[in-house]
């Protein structure tokens, strides 16, 4: 079954360029496309996206809000931020509002590709550019100068982050913010089982499903299993707010 795509972005021409790339993947549709986030909100509703691409600066309402709207309506669609600008606020913001993903639009084709296929498997993760301030801002891993205001925009099949950065997507790093960004229910966590709990560390250390299948010496379907129980107990919507979760109880490192 094909993954199912919305791109929301105000410039025609990055909508086109990413919906050519996507559209070079067998396992890959895109449904639609919106300029902005109003645009897009029936949008979802109408098409039951798997993935939401997110621009995060357009006229009218923005990509934050549209992120906390699309979260809010209880939607299943999951949302990866696609922007130009390698800003904190952009990233955390985001990330509050209930985003899955943060890739530059730096990144390559293949990067694109690959990031829609994590989100539409379930998981989430992180541009590699941005993963050691995401750290720094939980756990005090030096982060270097943080960007401080919008390069020009680049094109939608636009070069690797410079610096030898790792181009391809990350497992979700710890974000900031408090333990219910991303939350979908309020109250009390219930304890969680020895073996969730382990599955929650490996979980905040990046490993796949296959590696923590490989360390538990299970298989990857009861994996599956804990960690949607993990994700269910803690009230969060996908594995960036379980790590962040983790790491705010000691559970990470």
């Amino acid at each position: 079954m094909s993954i199912r795509v919305l791109l929301v972005d105000d410039q025609p021409l990055i909508r086109v360029g990413f919906a050519a790339i996507l559209g070079s993947a067998e396992d890959i549709e895109v449904v639609g496309e919106a300029g902005d986030g109003t645009a897009a909100l029936p949008l979802v509703r109408q098409l039951a996206p798997d993935v939401v691409c997110m621009d995060v600066q357009m006229p009218g309402m923005d990509g934050i809000e549209a992120t906390r709207s699309i979260i809010a309506s209880g939607s299943e669609a999951a949302v990866l931020i696609l922007t130009t600008f390698d800003r904190d606020d952009f990233l955390f913001d985001t990330l509050d509002a209930g985003a899955s993903g943060f890739l530059l639009k730096s990144a390559g084709p293949e990067e694109l590709i690959d990031a829609v296929r994590v989100l539409g498997r379930g998981d989430a993760l992180l541009d590699p550019a941005v993963t050691r301030r995401v750290l720094g801002r939980v756990v005090g891993v030096p982060s270097g100068d943080a960007a401080s205001g919008p390069p020009d925009h680049d094109a939608a099949t636009g070069s690797a982050p410079a610096g030898g950065a790792p181009t391809g997507p990350q497992p979700a790093a710890p974000v900031a913010g408090s333990a219910s960004a991303g939350r979908t229910a309020p109250g009390p966590v219930p304890p969680l089982t020895a073996r969730e709990t382990e599955t929650l560390r490996l979980v905040a250390r990046g490993l796949s499903n296959a590696e923590i299948a490989g360390e538990l010496f299970v298989g990857e379907a009861t994996v599956k299993t804990h960690v949607s129980n993990v994700l269910m107990k803690l009230g969060v919507r996908d594995r960036v707010h379980a790590v962040i979760w983790a790491f705010e109880h000691g559970l990470a490192g």
